[in-house]
C-alpha cells in the first residue's frame, strides 16, 4: 500500500507526541532516582518523600541562569524556600566536554561562586535524569508535593529573556506553586514552556 505524504507527516507528529508524553506528567508520581551533590553524597528523590522538592536545570554558563542568580532573585527564592521545609535540588545534566560542565571537584566551588542556596548541587553528567524528566532548558523547573506527585513543569517565570530588567513585575510561577502546595490548593498553571539555554546532553 502506498503512504501518502499526508499520511506520513501524521504518523511523524503522532510519534513526536508520543515521544513528549513519555515525559513526566503533572498528577503522576515524579520518577525517582539518586545522584551525587557536590560533596559526593547520594540524594534519592523518594529519600524526601513526605516533603515538597523543586528541582531546578542549572548551567553556570548560562545567561538566562545568569539573569536569575546575578540579580540574587533564585537565591532568594532557594533560601525562602528551605526555610519553609521544602528540599531545593539544583541538578547540572552538562556532559563532560560540554557547556556548562561541572567536575566534581569544582562543584563546592561554584556554589560558592554563585552563592547557591539550595539544598544540594547534584550532578548528573551521563544526562539520564535530565532525559527522564525531558528537561530541555536551564532554568528549567520542577515542583513535586509531599506525595511525590509532579504539580508544576516548566519555566521559573513569565518572562522568558535574559535581561534582569525583566525581574521587575514577572510572575515566578515557582513560587506560585509552593504557595498553593503550602496552602493546600491546586497549581495554576501546572505546566508551562520552559526557557533559557539548551541543557548539554
Amino acid at each position: 500500500m502506498k503512504i501518502r505524504p499526508l499520511s506520513v507527516l501524521a504518523l511523524v507528529l503522532a510519534a513526536t507526541a508520543f515521544a513528549h508524553a513519555a515525559g513526566p506528567l503533572i498528577g503522576q508520581p515524579a520518577p525517582d532516582f539518586t545522584l551525587p551533590d557536590a560533596q559526593g553524597d547520594a540524594h534519592s528523590l523518594s529519600g524526601y518523600k513526605g516533603k515538597t522538592v523543586v528541582l531546578e536545570w542549572f548551567n553556570p554558563t548560562c545567561p538566562f541562569v545568569h539573569k536569575h542568580y546575578d540579580s540574587g532573585s533564585m537565591q532568594r527564592l532557594q533560601q525562602q524556600a528551605v526555610k519553609d521545609g521544602v528540599v531545593w535540588l539544583t541538578i547540572c545534566s552538562s556532559a563532560p566536554g560540554r557547556e556548562g560542565y561541572i567536575a566534581p571537584k569544582d562543584a563546592p566551588a561554584v556554589e560558592q561562586s554563585v552563592g547557591m542556596k539550595s539544598t544540594a548541587l547534584l550532578l548528573d553528567p551521563d544526562g539520564k535524569v535530565g532525559r527522564m524528566y525531558e528537561a530541555r532548558t536551564t532554568p528549567g523547573m520542577y515542583v513535586i508535593n509531599a506525595h511525590g506527585v509532579l504539580v508544576y513543569k516548566g519555566a521559573i517565570d513569565d518572562q522568558p529573556t535574559p535581561d534582569p530588567a525583566s525581574l521587575q513585575g514577572a510572575k515566578n510561577y515557582v513560587a506560585a506553586a509552593l504557595a498553593a502546595v503550602k496552602s493546600g490548593q491546586p497549581v495554576s498553571p501546572a505546566e508551562t514552556k520552559s526557557y533559557g539555554c539548551s541543557v548539554k546532553y
